[in-house]
């Protein structure tokens, strides 16, 4: 189970498109989120990325702890296609993202 809501995870995907993977902008917002938050995000990146497979969200999450020796901002600038990897992990997970989508 994800410990970050989608909503939360299509708006980094939209500040993404926006606005860059290294913009102000988005550090920001993944700054503001939670430990527990910002490992999950990592983890679906991972599995969307193919890190990880959608059935090992447990240990991609766990990985992403143990791991989170920089700040996660930092980290999720340098990865391109952040925005795809991270809608391609929601759709692995068979979360449908139109009615987050519409909300923002």
């Amino acid at each position: 189970m994800l410990e970050i809501s989608t909503g939360k995870i299509v708006r980094i995907i939209m500040l993404t498109r926006e606005y860059g993977p290294d913009s102000v902008k988005l550090a920001d917002y993944i700054s503001g989120l939670n430990d527990d938050e910002k490992s999950n995000l990592v983890a679906v990146m991972w599995i969307g990325r193919g890190s990880f497979e959608a059935d090992e969200l447990e240990d991609a999450k766990e990985q992403a702890r143990l791991e989170a020796t920089a700040p996660t901002e930092r980290y999720l600038s340098g990865i391109p296609g952040l925005a795809e990897h991270l809608e391609s992990g929601l759709d692995a997970l068979g979360i449908d993202v139109s009615d987050a989508e519409d909300n923002l």
